[in-house]
């Protein structure tokens, strides 16, 4: 008998909140959210007190893949050129040097340690090999691991970028599995195939996106965030037919428009932000109710091996082999070295083997599995305190107290932000006519304790206020002195606020 459909939207519903629920919690407790989310999806699963049955791996790989090309879209348009170019070589070293020698490694072991075959082994490599997007990006843009330089770019970068080379290694090794009689130099030409395809069209259909945002002009704002979800889709799915790699298109894709102006730029960011959480929530929650508690406990301890294998020689080997080329500081090559997690991406990758009927699938997915879950606890939950060891660890951006935005625009020379006032700032009890702000400054709003209030010349700045200050770009240091006096330090970090995009373009 066929559920009613008013209980599935039930259930899906509150399953999606009571995961929210319950990362409200785990992020005061440091646990990761993907444990959680992977957790209640257990819980609610045939082996779990929710009883829900679910073992089709069509359905799950399905889910999974339109999950993570939402996810690689939000992190690529979030993403600028100009904090990744500076990485590019490093990112790209790690994404496919990187991704390879992982995957012998643990190869290697899972030969030497479990008995697989040399082309199981190397399966199981291949799916375990990458970082996950969904993971490191959430990890990294939460309040918690706040990274110094280029590490947060170059961890970010990677993760979004390797992932093509573990799905390649994947269908390769279950190619090799699958048909005895195909040679690995076969490959070769899948692979540049695989890449050219993907790259030219991500490029390609980003420059086309971005045309096709700035010259329609459509009449409802909301339909831009709808033609962008419907265009990360069509891309990934177009670039497969047509032989590329779709996760590699569309990250590209959504790198190059994320890099580009475009129209409601910022309200776009925030609405694939929005989409690429639902879609974690989503594929986690599916990918737990599609394992077997049952059938964990019996590789408890290969999942241990290769889990500490995977974590404390093959990623910082990877790492290090890697990025010889490149001159980094020991700290920084250790923080990148430890930021390995393995996320919903490994366990998709899993269930291409269950589809194949590939021997050993059912071990491979429950270890695969096993080792997710092993690198979230360790790496999830230990990212911030190792960022403070290595003196890594930035200051929390200060978050604005005023909730407006607007669109990005470039080459301004007007510049709106946003200044506290201190209990030694010179301007304190005097009105704003008296302070002696530049011609052209305008204090736009001031937030006092809870209130938000329009001045006038007559308004008197006290202690503790928030000032939302509109000048030219010349003359932002001299208004930060007039306002901060000896608390104006050369070097002081801004506000997190978003680009407010005012201002002129020079000529």
């Amino acid at each position: 008998m066929i559920p009613s459909v008013d209980y599935l939207i039930i259930g899906a519903t509150a399953l999606v909140i009571i995961s929210i629920l319950a990362n409200k919690v785990s992020g005061r407790l440091g646990v990761p959210s993907l444990l959680i989310f992977i957790l209640v999806g257990m819980l609610a699963g045939s082996e779990g007190p929710g009883g829900i049955h679910f073992d089709n791996p069509f359905i799950a790989q399905s889910i999974g893949v339109v999950a993570l090309t939402l996810i690689l879209f939000s992190g690529g348009i979030d993403t600028r050129w100009t904090e990744v170019k500076p990485v590019f070589n490093k990112a790209l070293a790690l994404s496919t040097a990187g991704v390879v020698i992982t995957a012998l490694l643990i190869s290697i072991a899972a030969v030497v340690l479990l008995g697989f075959s040399p082309l199981e082994g190397f399966l199981l490599g291949a799916i375990v090999s990458s970082t996950d997007a969904a993971a490191v990006f959430a990890t990294l843009r939460s309040r918690r691991a706040s990274l110094k330089g280029e590490v947060r770019p170059l961890l970010e970068f990677e993760s979004g970028s390797n992932d093509p080379m573990a799905i390649f290694l994947t269908i390769g090794a279950i190619m090799l599995l699958t048909q005895p009689g195909i040679s690995i130099f076969a490959l070769i030409p899948l692979f540049v195939q695989q890449m050219a395809v993907g790259g030219l069209f991500g490029y390609g259909f980003g420059k086309v996106t971005v045309w096709l945002i700035n010259a329609l002009k459509l009449e409802y704002e909301g339909l831009y965030a709808v033609l962008t979800l419907c265009t990360a889709l069509l891309i990934y799915s177009m670039t497969a037919l047509l032989g590329g790699n779709g996760f590699l298109s569309v990250y590209i894709a959504a790198l190059v428009i994320g890099s580009s102006t475009i129209v409601h730029k910022r309200s776009l960011i925030r609405f694939h932000e929005a989409i690429a959480w639902l879609m974690q929530i989503t594929m986690f929650l599916a990918l737990g109710l599609f394992v077997f508690p049952s059938q964990l406990l019996p590789i408890l301890v290969p999942g241990i091996i290769i889990s500490l294998i995977l974590i404390f020689i093959a990623r910082p080997v990877a790492v290090y082999l890697s990025l010889i080329p490149w001159k980094m500081n020991r700290n920084e090559k250790m923080m990148v070295s430890w930021v390995g997690l393995r996320g919903a991406a490994p366990i998709v990758l899993a269930t291409f083997p269950l589809l194949a009927a590939v021997p050993q699938a059912n071990m491979i997915f429950n270890l695969v599995f096993f080792t997710v879950i092993m690198s979230a606890i360790l790496h999830g939950t230990s990212i911030p305190f190792v960022a403070r060891m290595l003196d890594l660890s930035s200051p929390v951006p200060i978050r604005s107290r005023f909730g407006m935005e607007m669109d990005e625009k470039e080459d301004r020379v007007n510049e709106l932000f946003e200044l506290e006032i201190p209990h030694c700032s010179p301007i304190i009890n005097k009105q704003i006519v008296n302070i002696g702000l530049p011609a052209g400054t305008l204090i736009i709003l001031i937030a006092k304790g809870k209130d938000q209030i329009s001045p006038s010349g007559s308004t008197v700045i006290e202690s503790g206020d928030t000032l939302l200050i509109l000048t030219t770009a010349d003359r932002k240091d001299e208004v930060r002195k007039i306002v901060l006096g000896s608390a104006a330090v050369v070097g002081e970090p801004e506000l997190d606020l978003p680009d407010w995009g005012f201002g002129t373009k020079k000529e």
